[in-house]
């Protein structure tokens, strides 16, 4: 090979290098901006995903009126919300019993509470409302309370299963010489339903500060 050849192929060999190094440097480049991308996306997208995971796991909806509620009953606010996510997890509905909105308010219990609360133009369509459904199940919620002396347990218990239930429960347990706690409620479900208010209760409180009025 001539001299001239060889410097010919010399000065392709460094060229194709440089295409080489070139496309290298290239595709290196994109993965990074690919990665920064990918990094942006997941902080922008991050609120997004934690919004949507609470709204399945520990929805919250209508805490307006519930820290109003909340006040003027004299309630924790958590425990309404917890309440609500007992009965319905927030998406209201019609029980087999014939219970109503959000907080499962019986036709009965709510013609109760619309007597002694002096309400005079209650219906049991009202109980559509978030509004009147959960003043309602907020007014039989203090209601409980007041009559068990403050005991949650019991005031929860008999909000699922009835005061004439727990009323006998807490008689016989008196007669044994003991006082009913969660473990000695004799129904599985209102057992189940006691414990799963309290621990939503915690949740309510820890995960909405703020929303709750505690922030």
């Amino acid at each position: 090979m001539s001299s001239s050849s060889a410097g010919v192929a010399a000065r392709r060999s460094a060229a194709q290098r440089r295409r080489i190094t070139v496309a290298r440097r290239r595709r290196r480049a994109k993965l990074v901006l690919g990665a920064v991308a990918v990094a942006i996306i997941a902080v922008l997208a991050a609120p997004l995903f934690k919004s949507a995971y609470l709204h399945l796991t520990l929805p919250l909806e209508h805490e307006d009126i519930i820290v109003q509620q909340a006040h003027e009953k004299r309630l924790d606010p958590a425990l309404i919300a917890a309440v609500i996510y007992a009965e319905t997890k927030f998406d209201p509905r019609t029980s087999p019993a014939g219970a109503e909105g959000l907080m499962q308010i019986e036709p009965a219990t709510a013609t109760f509470l619309a007597h002694r609360s002096g309400a005079t133009s209650f219906t049991v369509a009202d109980l559509s409302s978030p509004q009147v459904n959960i003043t309602y199940g907020s007014y039989y919620l203090r209601y409980l309370l007041d009559y068990y002396g403050g005991n949650k347990v019991l005031a929860l218990a008999a909000y699922n299963a009835g005061q004439t239930n727990v009323d006998k429960w807490r008689a016989a347990a008196r007669a044994r010489g003991q006082a009913l706690t969660v473990n000695g409620i004799p129904f599985p479900e209102t057992r189940a339903y006691v414990e799963k208010v309290l621990s939503a209760q915690a949740s309510y409180r820890s995960t909405y500060p703020s929303q709750l009025g505690y922030g």
